[in-house]
């Protein structure tokens, strides 16, 4: 297939446009580099099936030719980004989810809109169920991405119902590994980058709030059969293994041999207590469940960070 991936210079998308390499299609790259990076994606300048197109997807999206499928992993996503950025994450999580969706139609394309647990706020269920309308404060610092994802879930579904475009979406859960950035300012690479400088490892609040972390090429080949299925409504991709904040640190102080200790500060607004995904949906109807151990993952990831 000809496939379109936005956001496919980021940490998500760069390793998405690798595994539909790998499956033998053809992929079109578009990425601003907002917080995007062509390092991640230079490894494949050779390769006569990749393309990378610099471009904000919020502006007129035009690709001639062809295209059978469109990934949209456009958008700022951690914390430290969506609070630098936040008109362009509204944007991108409203307008680039319209021009995506209209070239999908336009192309009689397939679609997947890349969500996340977000959309599920500081969440009163867990863990949370798809069916779970999620706890939002929308004019919060974080609703400007919790909310610019609750909307392109509705635009997406909407052009599914009215336009019957084939739709998929994703509602990704915290997520690790190589090519994260080491100024990223979530929790892993953050404790990863300051256990190795020996620096104080910052954990926010008492640390006793919870996260369940899911290794990329886990997350991937969910996020791959899932496009591949029937399913048009949301579907959590994650790992329902949970771990506290301060566990994480420990863990990253122990694998790294760190002399780093844990500082401790004021939690961010908003930050939600919980965050686990019921992954029955994905377990019952793709056979798909993590299969990387959390200290097997963190391994891998603090290599690559130390070669980086």
């Amino acid at each position: 297939m000809r496939i379109v991936v936005t956001g496919g210079a980021g940490f998500l998308g760069s390793h998405l446009c690798d595994k539909l390499l790998e499956e033998g299609h053809q992929v079109i790259c578009i990425d601003n580099l907002i917080t995007g990076s062509v390092s991640n994606i230079e490894h494949h300048d050779s390769n006569e099936n990749f393309k990378f197109i610099k471009q904000d997807v919020t502006e007129f999206l035009y690709i001639s030719g062809p295209v059978d499928y469109v990934f949209h992993f456009a958008s700022p996503a951690s914390p430290i980004d969506y609070l630098k950025f936040p008109i362009p994450t509204l944007k991108v999580g409203a307008l680039g989810t319209h021009k995506t969706l209209g070239l999908a139609k336009d192309k009689k394309a397939s679609f997947l809109l890349a969500s996340t647990s977000e959309v599920y706020g500081d969440p009163l269920v867990n863990p949370q169920p798809e069916s779970y309308w999620g706890n939002v404060n929308p004019i919060g610092p974080r609703g400007v991405y919790d909310e610019a994802k609750r909307f392109a879930e509705a635009l997406t579904m909407a052009y599914h119902r009215y336009h019957g475009v084939n739709t998929h979406i994703v509602r990704i859960f915290n997520t690790y590994g190589p090519r994260m950035r080491k100024q990223d300012g979530r929790a892993v690479p953050n404790f990863i980058n300051q256990a190795l400088k020996g620096e104080g490892i910052t954990v926010y609040g008492d640390g006793l709030q919870t996260r369940s972390f899911c290794f990329i090429s886990d997350l991937i080949d969910g996020i791959y059969r899932l496009a591949t299925s029937n399913i048009n409504t949301p579907v959590n991709i994650g790992n329902p293994q949970e771990v506290t904040i301060k566990q994480c640190a420990e863990t990253i102080i122990k694998l790294t041999g760190s002399r780093s200790r844990i500082t401790y500060h004021d939690l961010p607004v908003d930050d939600p207590k919980v965050r686990r995904p019921d992954i029955t949906v994905a377990q019952e109807e793709l056979g798909w469940e993590p299969r990387v151990l959390f200290e097997e993952g963190l391994k891998k990831t603090i290599e690559w960070f130390k070669k980086s």
